[in-house]
């Protein structure tokens, strides 16, 4: 699985790991209220990636240790009750798996879209994620209440991490919150969507024949990215 490696190693070369810090989450437990985790505009404390605020969301899977060799979660930017208004807000999620663990054809394609909607399954008390996966956009309602019984970002994290790791062939998560107003989210949202048509890439490969590459509108991810040529014509 190295469809995406060069797409996360441009991506973790825009961050600026100077400013990021590693959560603890070796006690950060949290509630979750599976799909009673409405919050209404008058319990919200603020939006994470509210109103006009980039929200970005962003998955990708590797096998390679490089990019994640154990769990981790990393914030960039400040934590849920350094916050105090609407703010632009970023989730990464580098997924290692086990290498051919996840099969080939729209086995492949299906186990990679498991891992992505994993982010549907997960409310953590408080955190209210309105996800619109037609733009990669992620905002979060962060509840007063929660706050004040001491939500954070490891307690998030920590959720997530703990329902990735439900499937079997996952084997490490680094999650990345990024908060910080000065950061490139343009740029990440850019890096997004590379992802995510590297998945579309992959179901078109496995659902449509057509063997000319010039009429195809895949055709310049499948050039950029290694191994989806050679994908393509291993099951044509």
């Amino acid at each position: 699985m190295k469809l995406y490696d060069e797409s996360i190693k441009e991506l973790l070369a825009g961050l600026d790991i100077s400013k990021a810090k590693s959560l603890d989450i070796a006690n950060a437990n949290w509630t979750d209220v599976g799909d009673h985790n409405l919050i209404l505009r008058a319990d919200m404390a603020y939006e994470l990636g509210g109103g006009t605020n980039p929200a970005v969301s962003a998955m990708a899977v590797t096998c390679n240790d490089e990019f994640v060799n154990a769990d981790e979660v990393i914030l960039i930017g400040p934590d849920l009750n350094e916050i105090q208004n609407d703010t632009p807000y970023a989730r990464i999620a580098i997924v290692k798996v086990a290498e051919e663990s996840l099969g080939d054809g729209n086995a492949l394609y299906n186990a990679i879209r498991k891992i992505e909607y994993v982010r549907y399954h997960i409310n953590p008390k408080g955190y209210m994620t309105r996800i619109s996966a037609s733009n990669n956009r992620e905002p979060v309602r962060v509840g007063k209440e929660a706050l004040n019984e001491g939500l954070d970002f490891a307690k998030v994290g920590k959720l997530f991490l703990d329902t990735y790791h439900e499937n079997k062939n996952i084997e490490a998560v680094k999650l990345i919150f990024i908060t910080d107003p000065a950061f490139d989210y343009k740029s990440l949202a850019e890096q997004a969507k590379r992802l995510e048509d590297i998945t579309g890439a992959i179901d078109h490969i496995f659902k449509n024949v057509m063997m000319d590459c010039g009429s195809c509108s895949l055709q310049k991810v499948c050039d950029e990215v290694e191994g989806l040529r050679e994908l393509h014509f291993s099951v044509h």
